[in-house]
């Protein structure tokens, strides 16, 4: 924001100069010159920046490099594999997903394929027959009594608010189209939402949309929204793995009142989620809480979504399962390298367990209590290409969600300013000048092209590897190259039988 500023008083100088030379020739460069004397003189004897105070004038070219480095870098700087925390080649994928454009890739991979935890996946010289409808996955167990036909990939969490109106409106027009879920995100339910796509109703710490007046669960208010025909499922949020342990920030810049009437709170403030939620605090706790929603939404399926801290919990999870006999019908692994529009730097990069091991983990402790059977798991980290799909499948997965895949598809550039209500494409600001950029009628229609293209690349690998059923799917399939040696991820990661914490 300084950088904007200061690079914004040096155009309105040179536009100045401009001007007053055009107005009046023999006074006009006098008048630019004593405008910058003026600046050089106020950055001589200010005290609150050394590089202005050791060089007027000239020094503002640091603010305006600094400014525009990210751009200058993506542009012209950064490789095909460069550009974190998506690299250009993956942004790429999507983008012509999204067009309908090229789908092939020229003169080989540019991946160094003897780098070290390189992966890949075993093909069949045998390939079966491509399908040509991708597989659905049914999602409810024994106490679900309205399963929901779900499909191998979806929208990942994302709450208006942190998305603006139109992102969201398009997201849902696109999951109608593409018959595919569209999880709300732990914003609420607004009518952006509604425009006939399936829902996954979020409630997260702070139960935005079904909150009382002192912020804790409503059910009342949870029923009227759970009762929705959109709403197909019902989502507990209790960590993300951007920000696990902190709870969700919403940017006062970003509260406006449209915002806060639809979450319950107060407009114009910074927004934080509580960590933890205080309608229960343990293992048994939250599967009560799991089945208090199954009873007030009908027999909707629930499931909640975390990121992997301390194993222990997660077990004493299972072990209560097995206990009292309530299970949810799925669970949502993410992994710390999640992504967020707004959190501590100290979050995203050092809490929570690592995607892969927390999916490999969840699975093998399901399997482990023979609870994998009643429960679905999705997972929803990075997930960007049809071989993403593919390797969470056989790690255990049973369905993948995508939250800045779905951004990149809307037009998203990655220019990391989400947090500032100010992004250039209008997927995560609600200034409206900027927001209508983003067009509702042509950008719902590339969020259904990427869905269905990267379906139809997993269609193509699931063919390549010889297989005709999801079942087929296991670890087997992929393979690693870890401390100079090449193993399939059995290897690695041995499947813990069905029933063997028993």
């Amino acid at each position: 924001m300084r950088e904007a500023i200061r690079f914004t008083g040096i155009v309105l100088f040179i536009i100045a100069g401009i001007v007053l030379t055009a107005i009046w020739p023999a006074y006009g460069f006098s008048i630019l010159a004593v405008l910058i004397f003026a600046l050089g003189m106020y950055d001589l004897f200010q005290k609150k920046n050394t590089v202005l105070r050791n060089f007027p004038v000239i020094g503002h070219m640091r603010f305006l490099l600094k400014m525009i480095g990210p751009e200058l870098h993506q542009y012209f700087v950064e490789s095909g594999t460069d550009g974190k925390p998506i690299d250009q080649n993956h942004r790429q994928y999507i983008y012509e997903r999204a067009k309908l454009e090229n789908e092939t890739h020229p003169f080989g991979t540019e991946l160094d394929v003897e780098e070290e935890n390189f992966k890949w996946m075993q093909h069949s010289i045998y390939p079966s027959k491509t399908l040509e409808n991708p597989p659905r996955v049914m999602v409810g167990g024994p106490q679900c009594t309205q399963p929901y036909s779900a499909s191998l990939f979806n929208i990942s969490a994302m709450s208006f608010g942190a998305l603006s109106k139109n992102a969201v409106k398009a997201l849902n027009l696109g999951a109608k189209a593409g018959n595919f879920f569209h999880d709300t995100g732990e914003g609420g339910i607004s009518e952006y939402h509604l425009q006939g796509g399936d829902l996954v109703y979020e409630v997260g710490t702070g139960y935005f949309g079904c909150r009382t007046e002192d912020g804790n669960f409503s059910p009342e208010k949870f029923t009227e929204k759970a009762a929705m025909p959109t709403v197909k499922m019902i989502e507990i949020k209790i960590s993300q793995g951007a920000k696990p342990g902190h709870g969700g920030v919403l940017p006062a810049v970003k509260n406006n009142e449209e915002i806060a009437k639809i979450r319950g709170i107060e407009p114009h403030t910074k927004v934080l989620s509580p960590p933890g939620h205080s309608a229960f605090n343990d293992a048994k706790g939250l599967l009560e809480f799991v089945q208090q929603m199954r009873e007030l939404s009908n027999g909707k399926p629930i499931g909640f979504k975390l990121c992997i801290g301390s194993k222990e919990e997660f077990i004493t999870i299972c072990k209560q399962m097995v206990q009292t006999g309530i299970k949810p019908d799925f669970i949502t692994v993410d992994g710390a390298e999640g992504g967020t529009g707004a959190a501590p730097i100290d979050f995203s990069n050092y809490v929570g367990m690592p995607w892969e091991r927390a999916l490999l983990f969840v699975v093998d402790v399901l399997n482990g209590y023979d609870l994998k059977k009643d429960i679905k798991v999705f997972t929803a980290t990075k997930i960007f290409t049809a071989f993403d799909i593919f390797k969470a499948l056989c790690i255990g997965a049973d369905l993948c969600n995508s939250a800045r895949g779905m951004m990149l598809a809307l037009g998203c550039i990655q220019a990391l300013k989400c947090d500032t209500n100010k992004c250039p494409t209008g997927v995560t600001t609600n200034d409206p000048r900027l927001m209508r950029g983003l067009v509702v009628a042509d950008k719902w229609k590339r969020v259904r092209n990427y869905h269905h293209e990267i379906l139809k690349d997993f269609t193509e690998l699931f063919a390549a590897a010889g297989c005709t059923d999801l079942e087929q799917l296991d670890r087997k399939l992929i393979f690693k190259k870890l401390e100079g040696e090449i193993k399939s991820y059995e290897e690695l990661y041995p499947s813990v039988k069905v029933g063997a914490y028993l």
